[in-house]
């Protein structure tokens, strides 16, 4: 039976293998360990996955040929046996005038060749006519696990040889399916052959695809380990999957905020490493410039008055008095600089007093050492405090901008305003001098804070820094949130 044939015939066909073995590999071994699998790489996987699926195409197109094959098989022999028998009737109806040995040699030799079935020619005696047929078969013999999956029962006809009602022998018709087995297991296996070389190339081609496609993926395992060994100068070139372009650009962007978050700890721990070197230097030279002459002054007073008393004539009061007002006037200034000293330190009040009160203060002392200079505040509604950091960042902010204000913009009005609004506090100082020239300002002067401490510390809040130094002046707002867990006693707003 011909590729034509087999259409015609019922038989269907299916373009998938039919004789691929099942390996004994991990995508066809349903009992696998788990940790087998964890430990296979996403192509491998993928793979796997696709090389289970075919293997159940593969079974599912195995059992659709064999039934539609068996039915095959059995509708093509029946069909040829009912054929022989028409043709036996024929032969012998169209011979009636033929000696009885010719006729059955006739026979014999007509029905030699058939397909699908065995025609043995007997004598009335039982002896077969003429030779068998020879049993060679050809060479694309099915295996017997194939024959025996598609093969119908064999089934045997006896059609008596009757001529003018005298009978001559008998004709035995005996099924053969193994002619139309052969010609299936020929198509099945060229055609399981033809699918086995399609599905090889399909997943060689899938797994140079996939190796491709996972590349960025290997790439991103690569820069996230450089990330892990703290080098943050990983980048990623876009792929050309558009999913994995964001990623890659996620990536470069979390890089980069890493890098500039690492270069901001780093300037700001080498600050702090300094900071308090230069503090004890700034206490050290206070100590010198303003304490050593003053005690000098009253060590000299002292002596002065030692000198009085102890003279041979009574001591003058005026000159007593002199000397006593000049130690008082000592004392005074020696006050003012350890007062002015200390509230540097730690701000003089701040957590005791209300934080409008000491911003109040702040602004007045200001004032007070720069005359004619005018320092605005506005702290309305403000809560008794916000807890020690947010205090102490708020009054430092108010004190570094005025400084820089009055020391760098040459400013000659101060305005400064806090209000807490929607659990926020908004922090702004504005003046009408210069502005200061760049964001990086000098961070020696005042308490050691400058621009970029100042923003340091309210990032450290989770809060936000801005400078307009577009003139005329600067103006500097900041944005710290309310701690929610502020004690009960910092609710009452400050009077």
């Amino acid at each position: 039976m011909d590729f034509t044939n087999a259409h015609a015939k019922g038989l269907r066909v299916d373009a998938r293998p039919t004789d691929l073995p099942m390996q004994d590999t991990p995508a066809t071994r349903p009992q696998a360990a788990p940790w087998a699998w964890a430990a296979w790489s996403t192509r491998a996987r993928l793979v796997a996955v696709v090389l289970l699926i075919d293997a159940l195409a593969a079974l599912v197109s195995c059992g659709v040929i064999v039934l539609n094959a068996r039915t095959a098989v059995r509708v093509e022999t029946r069909a040829s046996l009912a054929t022989v028998e028409s043709l036996v009737a024929d032969t012998i109806r169209l011979s009636e005038s033929t000696p009885a040995e010719t006729l059955l040699q006739t026979l014999d030799l007509r029905f030699k060749v058939l397909r699908h079935v065995r025609v043995a020619v007997l004598d009335n005696a039982g002896e077969r006519v003429g030779r068998p047929a020879s049993t060679h078969r050809t060479e694309r013999e099915a295996p017997r696990w194939f024959a025996d999956l598609i093969k119908p029962p064999i089934e045997r006809h006896t059609l008596p040889i009757t001529v003018n009602g005298q009978q001559l022998g008998t004709a035995q018709i005996t099924t053969q399916p193994l002619d139309e087995i052969d010609e299936i297991w020929g198509y099945a296996r060229a055609l399981s052959l033809t699918t086995a070389a399609i599905n090889v190339a399909m997943l060689l081609a899938l797994y140079i695809a996939l190796g491709r496609i996972l590349a960025p993926l290997r790439r991103l395992g690569a820069g996230l380990t450089q990330l892990e060994h703290h080098d943050y100068t990983a980048r990623l070139e876009p792929p050309g999957a558009q999913e994995l372009a964001v990623i890659a650009e996620r990536f470069n962007k979390v890089a980069a905020a890493l890098g500039e978050v690492r270069g901001a700890n780093g300037r700001l721990n080498r600050q702090l490493l300094t900071a308090q070197d230069d503090e004890r230097r700034r206490t050290a030279l206070e100590l010198h410039d303003e304490f050593g002459p003053c005690l000098f002054a009253l060590e000299a007073n002292a002596a002065s008055i030692a000198r009085i008393a102890s003279g041979p004539t009574d001591p003058s009061r005026e000159k007593l008095a002199a000397r006593a007002a000049e130690i008082s006037a000592i004392v005074g200034q020696v006050q003012t600089v350890n007062r002015e000293l200390l509230n540097r330190l730690r701000p003089h009040g701040l957590g005791q007093a209300p934080l409008a009160t000491c911003l109040d203060l702040l602004l007045r002392g200001f004032a007070q050492r720069h005359p004619g200079l005018a320092f605005v505040g506005r702290f309305d509604g403000l809560a008794r405090g916000y807890g020690d950091l947010v205090d102490l960042t708020v009054f430092r902010c108010v004190q570094e901008s005025a400084t820089n204000a009055v020391r760098h913009g040459a400013a000659t009005r101060v305005e400064a305003e806090v209000v807490e609004a929607q659990g926020r506090l908004a922090v702004t100082i504005r003046d009408n001098g210069t502005g200061i020239l760049g964001t990086d300002a000098p961070t020696e002067h005042g308490t050691g804070l400058g621009l970029s401490g100042m923003r340091e510390r309210v990032e450290a809040l989770g809060g936000t820094f801005a400078l307009d130094n577009a003139g005329p002046g600067a103006i500097v707002r900041i944005m710290i949130p309310v701690p929610p867990d502020r004690g009960e006693e910092n609710n009452a707003p400050s009077a």
